[in-house]
């Protein structure tokens, strides 16, 4: 395999390994990011985000695959990479140094940045207090140190592993509005995280890692324009409630002690839907908003289920070869 290839492609994985022993790592990871993309990648702690976003960075060398970014292996030419990235670890170690101005100032030389005023506009925007001592700062300050100077050099990729840990929801808010205008100036981002609604609302696709497996990659599109909706209706009393059963809507949660039904209707049945409640005595009626957890819990819960059907005929046919 070659150091570098010819691709669409500003990240890609193929069929990346880390393989660490007693089932952790990753395996087989295949991602494909093109220019100008925001992709999130959510899974537990412990998944393998972090992992696969090192073997991007040509920090570890992969068991099996191969890791690229702008064409280059990374494990073969990690200098080059990080040339190409802003970066942040999900664990912040920073050098030797004794406030976090002169953390950002050797920063600042090492990329050749002589204009600072970039790296000011985001310094004052996450209210960060450069002056304290880097060794002794909190974890939030920390955060709020390495996200400005994985972004001060302007750089065309971010890799950003867990980027919000330690910040409180003012300054998360912030740096996601900071994210959003280096989406719209064309960056390719990757970030990881934990919590969904950060890249629910921040992403093109996102990923999702499940002990160290790529289970699925959707866009984003498919969630928010979603070709139907659920409402959950309660009524006033058993008999309405009953009634409405009988009307053939797709129930896809039933409460009988609340006399509470949650429907799956298509957006050109909705007007028939409230048609159809108006004959009825009901105690509310809300809309339950589809979510990109939902989603993923959906798509963990189906993993399982065949997971175990495998399990299932696995066992069987060792059953059959051992009668045999």
């Amino acid at each position: 395999m070659k150091d570098v290839i010819e691709t669409d492609y500003v990240i890609e994985t193929q069929s990346l390994t880390k393989d660490y022993g007693m089932g952790r790592g990753i395996f087989d990871i295949n991602l494909k990011i093109k220019k100008g993309e925001m992709v999130g990648f959510v899974g537990t702690n412990g998944s393998g985000k972090t992992t696969t976003i090192r073997c991007l960075m040509g920090f570890i060398k992969p068991t099996d695959g191969h890791a690229y970014v702008c064409g280059m292996e990374s494990w073969k030419n990690a200098s080059d990479v990080a040339k190409h990235v802003g970066y942040v670890p999900g664990e912040i170690a920073f050098p030797d140094l004794p406030t976090g101005t002169a953390f950002l100032k050797s920063q600042a030389e090492y990329f050749k940045i002589k204009d600072m005023s970039y790296a000011n506009s985001l310094v004052e925007k996450l209210q960060l207090d450069t002056r304290a001592n880097l060794k002794r700062m909190s974890k939030g300050m920390k955060q709020k140190t390495a996200l400005v100077a994985a972004l001060m050099n302007n750089a065309d990729i971010l890799l950003l592993d867990e980027p919000t840990t330690g910040l409180d929801p003012l300054m998360r808010n912030a740096f996601l509005d900071i994210i959003k205008e280096e989406h719209k100036k064309g960056k390719t981002i990757f970030m990881s995280s934990h919590m969904f609604n950060e890249v629910e609302e921040t992403c093109d696709r996102v990923a999702l890692i499940s002990d160290g497996h790529l289970v699925d990659m959707v866009d984003m599109k498919k969630i928010k324009n979603r070709p139907s909706r659920d409402f959950k209706v309660e009524f006033l009393n058993e008999k309405d409630y009953l009634a409405f059963k009988k009307l053939g809507y797709k129930i896809i949660r039933d409460q009988e002690k609340y006399y509470q039904v949650t429907v799956n209707i298509k957006h050109k049945d909705i007007n028939k839907l409230f048609k159809d409640l108006s004959k009825f005595d009901v105690k509310f009626i809300s809309e339950v908003k589809y979510t990109l957890e939902k989603y993923f819990r959906e798509v963990l819960a189906k993993k399982k289920l065949v997971d175990k059907q495998k399990q299932v005929d696995e066992l069987s046919g060792k059953k059959e070869e051992k009668d045999v």
